[in-house]
């Protein structure tokens, strides 16, 4: 179990290394004109979904799962287990959304500015805040 859960925080902290950087990179990916340096920026977004981000979600969610599989009872009585389920959805939905837009700026078709990707970006911290405050504030029962 120990080890389940390490590796479970493990790719959480990949998964969210990448949902912090790859809108960073979109921020500058929008504010430039020069062709050779979008081409280098469409290289590093899209190694970086699919090196690190893909594997790293797919990771998270099935360490995750398997942690919970341990005392499924517990956490299926849980609010605060129900909450945060809904918040690793969102950043499903989320981690989904940045493929799209990796794909529109690897058409040149986004149209989005810097200033959208800039609050854009902010989504993730807010999750991870309140994941992080609901898993170690949990009351117990």
């Amino acid at each position: 179990m120990l080890w389940v859960k390490a590796l479970h925080i493990i790719s959480v902290v990949c998964w969210f290394a990448v949902l912090f950087y790859l809108p960073r990179l979109f921020v500058y990916h929008a504010m430039t004109d020069n062709p050779a340096i979008k081409e280098q920026f469409k290289i590093m977004e899209r190694r970086l979904y699919r090196g690190i981000g893909i594997p790293s979600m797919v990771a998270t969610l099935v360490f995750g799962i398997w942690a919970t599989s341990y005392n499924w009872s517990y956490y299926m009585h849980s609010g605060w287990f129900h909450i945060k389920m809904t918040f690793v959805v969102t950043l499903v939905i989320y981690h989904h959304m940045c493929g799209a837009l990796l794909k529109q700026f690897a058409r040149d078709e986004c149209t989005k500015s810097h200033v959208f990707f800039r609050w854009f970006n902010e989504y993730p911290t807010l999750v991870l805040v309140a994941c992080v405050l609901l898993v170690v504030l949990k009351q117990p029962g």
